[in-house]
């Protein structure tokens, strides 16, 4: 399994948030079952197929949080230098055909939102080309246009 790195943050959210899934979610969805089934015929019973689903939401959810925390590695110090490229650096890139240029902050998967326009996911292509670079590096990339070369000017 591929390692998900996290910051010690995340990280810890993730871990709080599958305690009380598993503590009170899961004993919640058990509770609303052993209710609903107390109304009598389950073939019928809307409550009874509601609370299942509820249930297998919540199984689900508990699954892919231990499958996530599982391949968890947190950042350390030493993952943080500046020397190159890493998860949680902002890397500021020039197009060397262009001369144009653009800056990225490179965040684990678990934290990459689509919307954020200043976010690259280690996990995707522009995100891997990156890690491990230094300044003055040039860094192909293949994206859907072709092939794209940016020379790393600063990493924060």
């Amino acid at each position: 399994m591929k390692p998900m790195y996290l910051s010690k943050e995340q990280f810890d959210k993730l871990t709080s948030e599958l305690a009380q899934m598993k503590r009170e979610d899961r004993n919640k969805a058990i509770r609303d079952i052993a209710e609903a089934r107390e109304k009598g015929d389950l073939s019928e019973n809307a409550e009874y197929h509601a609370a299942k689903e509820k249930q297998a939401l919540v199984e689900r959810k508990i699954a892919r949080l231990e499958e996530t925390l599982s391949r968890a590695r947190i950042m350390t110090d030493d993952m943080m230098n500046n020397d190159q490229v890493h998860v949680g650096s902002r890397v500021t890139l020039m197009d060397v055909k262009t001369k144009r240029q653009i800056a990225y902050e490179l965040v684990p998967t678990a934290e990459f939102h689509t919307y954020d326009v200043d976010a690259v996911s280690v996990d995707s292509p522009v995100g891997k080309a990156l890690v491990g670079k230094k300044v003055n590096d040039i860094v192909e990339i293949k994206i859907p246009a072709g092939l794209v070369s940016y020379r790393v000017v600063k990493i924060q």
